[in-house]
């Protein structure tokens, strides 16, 4: 059985981060492995949160794994709350990176044209150059934009994207996966570019008329636990991109469900059939 590294903050109500990667990528048959950066009661939408930081064991992990000779067949970071972080998982990729492995950064800092609240332009950098490291990156136009040092653009054209992600591989990743772009008004999907075929790819499906919190998780889990069982870019971002829709469905059909998070369990049984 394969095995996936994660690396990120644990949420404990909420249903994003490892609450999300961690059932995901199990669903496709994948071993999860976790490295937690921070425990949070409840994440950061809610009015209130507990926060521990862990960045102080995330060496001492990393030695104990090398000690026992664990190895993974992909490693997959998520939020990472500072620049010592990043630093730590830096090292840890080239500890631990094999030639038949992949790193998969999803750079989750900024949404929307703002970057969140802990993190700065500084931070931009530092992330910029973790994403060098990576065979795959998921970045949002936003992210994108501030690892790029330009401005944020609502309106934009396909000639945009495609420099766009140009620019991204230019930096050192093999593969860019630009997500959240719309070129029609109903609909939205992602776009990607692989620098060593120099092809680029896209998948779009219907654009909802509701927007969630952790929908970002599922696509970025769904991504990597596509590519671990040996599917292709686009088949991988085909699957992710409909399973994140499919996910939104069950939840607006749902008139009870939470405000803080989506409903992907409901959507399993859709996930197994479509990776069949």
């Amino acid at each position: 059985m394969k095995r996936i590294l994660t690396i990120q903050d644990i949420s404990c109500v909420g249903k994003c981060s490892l609450t999300v990667a961690l059932p995901i990528i199990s669903a496709f048959g994948v071993e999860t492995a976790i490295l937690p950066t921070a425990v949070l009661s409840n994440h950061t939408q809610f009015k209130g949160f507990t926060f521990r930081d862990l960045t102080c064991d995330i060496k001492p992990i990393a030695d104990k794994w090398q000690q026992e000779n664990i190895t993974f067949n992909a490693i997959y970071t998520g939020f990472l709350g500072s620049k010592e972080q990043i630093e730590l998982v830096a090292n840890l990729f080239d500890d631990f990176k094999k030639d038949r492995d992949f790193i998969l950064v999803d750079p989750a800092m900024a949404d929307n044209g703002v970057m969140y609240k802990c993190f700065d332009t500084e931070f931009a950098k530092e992330m910029a150059k973790l994403c060098a490291k990576a065979d795959y990156i998921v970045p949002n136009l936003t992210e994108a934009s501030f690892m790029l040092g330009t401005p944020y653009k609502e309106n934009y054209d396909e000639k945009y994207i495609q420099d766009m992600l140009i620019k991204l591989t230019d930096m050192g990743a093999k593969n860019a996966l630009l997500t959240g772009v719309s070129f029609e008004e109903n609909k939205l999907g992602a776009y990607g570019y692989n620098k060593e075929t120099k092809k680029f790819y896209s998948y779009f499906r219907e654009k909802l008329p509701v927007s969630f919190h952790g929908t970002g998780d599922i696509f970025a889990s769904a991504f990597c636990g596509a590519l671990t069982i040996g599917k292709t870019d686009l088949e991988a971002s085909k699957i992710a991109v409909d399973f994140t829709v499919e996910s939104m469905i069950k939840t607006m059909e749902n008139k009870n469900h939470n405000w803080y998070g989506v409903d992907f369990e409901s959507a399993f049984p859709f996930l197994i059939n479509r990776i069949k």
